[in-house]
């Protein structure tokens, strides 16, 4: 049974949760689901705005054909091409044949190669517009946002941006769809963050182009592909954004990582860690063996300052921490304070090979010199860390 909900009167929510979808894009873990989100526009014209995975498929159709309550559909607005926003779109065209498809010339030769699509195609280019009645759409190209065909729409009259997979997140959706009737902070703050840093936060300069053009809209409502829908505060959120994509920190705060074989790195890891905690600064840590790496990334991102720990395995560094790392790199991980903490029984060297990775990266600064445990943590190994942690710290006061 269709569960359409009424945005205002002419806007219509088409979408719905997977919340048993074990990992997101084959990659992340969603143990709180996803929402797939899609939009019924009925002016003088009626405008489908991208449609959903195949996961709700059956429901969006119920709730299509009720929202539009027996009249055509006349156009749809494919703002993304990724799966879990078109895998119906052929079903839809099969429905509703007169149907015309608004969208980048890039998206339009992938729907040939996803379904060898060749129908009535209405290509648009940066700023075109296309009336529908009382409200006329305006395209805004978002390319590397996060695909090179992605393009949002801003509706003037009444101030709506529809904004592709920008300012979505993980998370299914509680029954209301809207931001401000939930705690967006406490329920999906790190679920956004961890979705922005692992999808979208290697593009980061892309993003900021995005956020210079909506900066001259009117922006009263915001419908993301993912996620609840902004109609208040939509500030705050995008302030976050801009963090986000300026490779900037969220919080003054230690992120301390560490890769254990036999405990005696997390040991030294922890240490570090307590030192840090007793000066009065906020710090986590993470077993990066056992902690997703894409929330690893997300917290890398989220803090000032870091503190890599690790063994030292086949006389590299361990194959987690090096994983850590690379996907760092990969997501262009800049302008953070870290320190560095080695182990090996015999050939400690694990801290050179860190630092030669981190030191490579944009605007980076170590604190300190390495600290060496060898084996397990002795007397003058603890004072060490105790010193490091009590550096860090000092460090993330001033700064």
């Amino acid at each position: 049974m269709q569960n359409c909900i009424s945005i205002t009167n002419d806007l219509f929510y088409l979408g719905g949760n997977d919340r048993r979808i074990a990992l997101f894009e084959s990659a992340f873990p969603v143990p709180r689901g996803v929402s797939y989100n899609s939009y019924l526009l009925k002016d003088e014209k009626t405008v489908l705005f991208d449609t959903v995975d195949e996961a709700i498929g059956d429901l969006f159709f119920e709730n299509l054909s009720h929202a539009l309550g027996g009249r055509e559909l006349d156009y749809v607005v494919v703002h993304h091409m990724e799966p879990d926003h078109s895998a119906t779109l052929q079903r839809v065209l099969e429905r509703y044949p007169a149907v015309t498809v608004v969208t980048t010339q890039k998206a339009a030769a992938m729907m040939k190669n996803y379904f060898g699509f060749s129908g009535s195609v209405r290509l648009v280019k940066e700023g075109d517009t296309l009336p529908v009645g009382a409200h006329t759409l305006q395209f805004v190209l978002a390319p590397m946002v996060h695909w090179p065909e992605v393009m949002m729409t801003y509706v003037k009259e009444g101030g709506i941006l529809f904004s592709a997979d920008a300012f979505g997140t993980f998370g299914a959706l509680h029954g209301s769809i809207f931001a401000d009737e939930c705690d967006f902070e406490h329920d999906y703050l790190d679920d956004a963050r961890r979705y922005y840093v692992n999808i979208v936060g290697k593009y980061g300069v892309q993003v900021q182009n995005v956020l210079k053009k909506a900066a001259g809209l009117e922006i009263s409502l915001v419908c993301p592909l993912h996620g609840p829908v902004w109609r208040k505060d939509f500030a705050w959120y995008l302030g976050k954004y801009l963090t986000w994509s300026s490779y900037q920190p969220e919080e003054k705060g230690v992120a301390v990582f560490y890769a254990s074989v036999y405990g005696h790195t997390q040991n030294a890891a922890e240490i570090v860690a307590s030192a840090i905690a007793q000066e009065g600064v906020k710090v986590r840590t993470y077993d990066v063996s056992v902690t997703h790496i894409s929330e690893l990334v997300s917290e890398a991102f989220r803090f000032s300052h870091a503190v890599f720990a690790s063994t030292t395995y086949n006389n590299g560094i361990f194959i987690s921490m090096e994983q850590l790392l690379a996907d760092l790199k990969e997501h262009a991980w800049q302008n953070r304070a870290y320190a560095i903490v080695e182990n090996g029984s015999w050939a400690p060297q694990s801290g050179a090979l860190m630092e030669a990775e981190l030191s490579a990266m944009k605007n980076m600064r170590r604190i300190g010199e390495k600290t060496t445990v060898l084996s397990a943590v002795n007397a003058d190994s603890r004072e060490a860390l105790l010193s490091l942690g009590k550096l860090v710290a000092g460090d993330v006061k001033q700064n």
